[in-house]
């Protein structure tokens, strides 16, 4: 597998797990990842950051090694309070980056140089309602961005129009070094709109695994992109 900070900086199509059909996981990614993908995001909820719950590290171990021998990484994004008290366990489970949201935790710059000292790439998100001001005193210890185009917590929400513009003063603040991801509403329409202001990954859920098939979905977002 190329390097996760490598990966990252291509433009990518990165399939969420969060839509996919949970008693046919391993098949579902399997179909994507033979489609092309080579970021799996996986997103962590705990009933408290956001209302839902979802999976935890059990379910990264359990996808590690399918997407390792495909040459991928696995992508968590932690909508959890405290994350930096899960850092450890969820790398150890094979996460190659994880990002954190930057309100969820007063220890923000801490929380970075965990993941970076552990061995994974280093991701911050941002909500909606959050200024990419917000990630100016980070911007140096980062490998990603995400820029939330939904209200975190839930699949197939409409794509927030606003978040074009705001993705531009984004790419601003962190430069050409860092990635820059957008998650929610993102399909073949959006995807195009969200390279053109400045994001590199784009996280795909219900439209890839909702789909009747998921792989010739994440290619037409891919497509629409020109992912490699």
């Amino acid at each position: 597998m190329s390097a996760p900070q490598e990966l990252l900086r291509g433009v990518r199509v990165a399939p969420s797990i969060l839509s996919a059909d949970f008693g046919a996981l391993r098949s579902q990614v399997g179909e994507v990842l033979a489609a092309g993908a080579r970021v799996i995001h996986v997103d962590i909820m705990d009933g408290h950051f956001v209302p839902p719950i979802t999976v935890g590290p059990l379910v990264v171990e359990a996808l590690s090694e399918v997407v390792r021998d495909a040459g991928a990484m696995l992508d968590v994004h932690l909508m959890i309070e405290h994350p930096e008290r899960h850092v450890s366990e969820l790398i150890k489970a094979g996460a190659h980056s994880i990002t954190f949201h930057v309100e969820a935790t007063p220890h923000a710059a801490y929380t970075a140089n965990l993941i970076r000292e552990s061995g994974a790439s280093v991701g911050v998100a941002i909500n909606p309602g959050t200024a990419p001001s917000a990630l100016a005193e980070l911007s140096e210890m980062l490998d990603m961005a995400l820029c939330m185009t939904v209200n975190p917590g839930w699949g197939g929400q409409p794509f927030i129009a606003h978040s074009l513009e705001k993705l531009g003063r984004l790419r601003a603040v962190l430069g050409d070094r860092a990635a820059l991801e957008v998650d929610g509403g993102i399909d073949p329409q959006t995807a195009p709109q969200c390279a053109q202001a400045g994001a590199n990954v784009f996280v795909a859920g219900s439209a890839i695994f909702h789909a009747e098939d998921p792989a010739a979905a994440y290619a037409a977002i891919a497509g629409a992109v020109g992912a490699e």
